[in-house]
């Protein structure tokens, strides 16, 4: 990768990650339409790099309103964290069963198969944006809350979560956020809630896909982790550039969500999933 594909790519990631939109599949599509492989070790390190970028993006923005939500209190913090904890407890469970049963299906469980094997499928991607699109429409469609998180409420985000892990075009925070909507949850908790979780689960994403690239190029470079080493630096200048995009792409959804947006950004995800079958 040059540093203008790695520019192009965190760009789409910074805008697409915190929007309903699934950066993934964007991110996908863009390194198709640039001749690279998106099941390669490679970009999936550059994807969960950029992922981080967008991570301290949230921490960065949302970090005023949670010291005050989850840190008003010794008691709102225990209630909060359990809630997060447990949450994401359902996430890992629905997410790897539902990769083990996806691994079974496809690949008859096959030792060799992984999951990201399935990320260069323009198929299943459209199929997951146009669901995401569906999500979003419908739970934009059935009023505000005003609900705070109740555990309950918390456990179905967190397998609803779940379901997004193996789908490159399901969007997580679209997925999520509506699911908080649905449960007539207010529409500023359900997103602060939404990016808590997504902040809990990416360190873990990221602990795997770096043991995984780590594992590839060792592999093939015999016993030297040199090419691992140097494929962490477009990863890095990826990650910064995702940040800065991040915050911008923030700052959008929490006015369209407060205005009564919501909706359209699903519009937006049934077209792309349109999209991404005619680039094919």
């Amino acid at each position: 990768m040059d540093p203008l594909q790695v520019l192009i790519l965190a760009a789409i990631q910074g805008a697409a990650e915190l929007l309903p939109v699934s950066s993934s599949a964007h991110v996908i599509v863009a390194e198709k339409l640039m001749g690279l492989d998106p099941t390669a070790p490679a970009m999936t390190l550059l994807l969960v790099m950029l992922h981080t970028g967008t991570m301290f993006a949230v921490i960065v923005y949302f970090w005023r309103s949670w010291r005050r939500s989850f840190f008003s209190s010794m008691q709102a913090f225990r209630e909060q964290a359990l809630q997060i904890v447990l949450a994401t407890a359902v996430t890992g469970v629905v997410g790897l069963l539902l990769m083990e049963a996806i691994r079974t299906v496809v690949a008859g469980s096959h030792p060799g198969f992984e999951i990201e094997h399935l990320f260069g499928n323009s198929r299943l991607i459209a199929v997951a944006l146009a669901a995401a699109g569906v999500v979003i429409v419908v739970s934009s469609r059935l009023g505000a809350g005003e609900r705070e998180i109740s555990l309950p409420s918390a456990l179905w985000i967190g397998a609803v979560q779940g379901l997004c892990l193996p789908f490159r075009g399901f969007s997580r925070s679209g997925a999520t956020i509506s699911t908080g909507l649905a449960l007539k949850v207010q529409r500023r908790r359900a997103e602060e809630f939404s990016f808590a979780l997504a902040v809990v689960l990416t360190p873990a994403v990221i602990a795997r896909e770096g043991w995984r690239l780590y594992k590839a190029e060792v592999a093939a470079a015999g016993t030297d982790p040199i090419g691992f080493v140097h494929l962490l630096g477009p990863s890095l200048l990826g990650m910064v550039l995702s940040f800065l995009a991040g915050l911008l792409a923030l700052r959008w959804l929490s006015r369209w969500l407060e205005q009564g947006r919501w909706y359209l950004f699903g519009i937006y995800c049934l077209f792309a999933a349109l999209a991404v079958l005619w680039v094919g």
